[in-house]
């Protein structure tokens, strides 16, 4: 049988250790999260973050906009908020109903660009400069790690809808010795090359896309997925990848609630990185 990676479990020391750190803060550290639309999926997202985020003593501000609301509109909104001292994080949940998804997050402070998408805080990271790591990648790495595999010399394959996803979770594997590609589901003998990779990160809305065919015996399968069957929320991984699998992040409790936790520390960490800028 696999061994199941329960991220629940891993989440709840990194949320203690962020709700330990805010009370020793002398001012409570704000996230905003910009909802546009009526999108069932986003607006469990954001109930949930809102409240880890309310658990950590967090100050949460949920902003709605209509599907329809003018991009103009969203931008000049976000341009106030990253003038706002009382708020340290700012994220707009995505995807986005008609709006430009980058000339929105591109809006956004990328001091306080907590989901770390903005161009400037990916520069940071491939420079290994202080900033705000994508919280969904240092979740699939922690995840990785948690299997205590030997990681050095081993080929993982990401797959995906945009490569800007996987930049980010490519440059964090290097750093473990990991060599990572990234690919597009419809990639020609995608197949082949996922039964080759010791490592599969599937993050592409589609459920039961990978099958037990596709998987490296013993492998390590991270499921970033999220599809709503029959009201059950599963992953992109089948059920028969279970048993063939090394490892595998369970959908949900997996990657999730790692992501929401990260999300909390990069709130402290905007909080604490501007603390640092004023003091110079």
């Amino acid at each position: 049988m696999s061994e199941i990676i329960q991220g629940s479990r891993l989440a709840l020391a990194i949320r203690k250790k962020v709700e330990d750190q805010v009370q020793g803060l002398s001012q409570t550290p704000g996230l905003a999260a910009i909802l546009v639309g009526d999108d069932p999926a986003s607006h469990l997202y954001v109930s949930l973050k809102e409240r880890a985020a309310k658990e950590a003593g967090i100050y949460f501000e949920r902003i709605e906009y209509p599907k329809g609301v003018l991009q103009g509109k969203l931008l000049k909104d976000i341009r106030k908020l990253n003038k706002r001292d009382d708020i340290h994080g700012i994220l707009v949940q995505l995807p986005l109903p008609n709006q430009d998804e980058n000339a929105v997050i591109g809006a956004i402070d990328s001091r306080k660009d907590v989901d770390g998408f903005h161009k400037e805080s990916l520069r940071h990271l491939f420079r290994s400069e202080p900033g705000l790591v994508p919280p969904v990648a240092l979740a699939i790495l922690k995840l990785i790690e948690a299997t205590r595999q030997p990681l050095q010399g081993k080929t993982a394959i990401i797959i995906g809808n945009h490569k800007i996803f996987a930049e980010p979770i490519i440059h964090l594997m290097k750093e473990l010795g990991i060599e990572a590609s990234f690919t597009k589901r419809d990639e020609s003998a995608l197949a082949a090359k996922t039964r080759a990779a010791d490592i599969i990160v599937v993050a592409i809305g589609e459920a039961a896309f990978i099958t037990k065919d596709m998987v490296k015996e013993g492998g390590i399968v991270i499921d970033v997925g999220t599809n709503k069957i029959d009201r059950k929320t599963i992953g992109d991984a089948a059920e028969d990848v279970v048993g063939h699998a090394g490892f595998i992040s369970p959908v949900p409790g997996g990657v999730g609630p790692l992501t929401v936790a990260y999300l909390l520390n990069n709130v402290v960490k905007a909080m604490i990185l501007h603390k640092k800028e004023e003091t110079k």
